[in-house]
């Protein structure tokens, strides 16, 4: 089995675009759907416990779903 071959028929400017991370300005942190507390933790990439659960709560009651924005790039 062969590996493929990057094609040569494209400009080398597009092949190194495609291999290169996507910008953080052009990522997208939700889908339109209500952010939960769940979310929150899962986020900052803690355990999902109570204690945990109601700082995020908190968090969200003081900033809304940009709250999840600002955990995520």
């Amino acid at each position: 089995m062969s590996t493929p071959q990057p094609d040569a028929s494209r400009p080398s400017e597009v092949r190194a675009a495609e291999d290169r991370a996507t910008p953080d300005n052009l990522l997208h942190t939700r889908n339109g759907t209500d952010v939960s507390p769940e979310d929150i933790v899962l986020a900052a990439g803690r355990d999902l416990t109570d204690r945990n659960l109601e700082w995020a709560r908190r968090k969200l009651a003081d900033e809304g779903p940009a709250a999840l924005d600002k955990l995520l790039p």
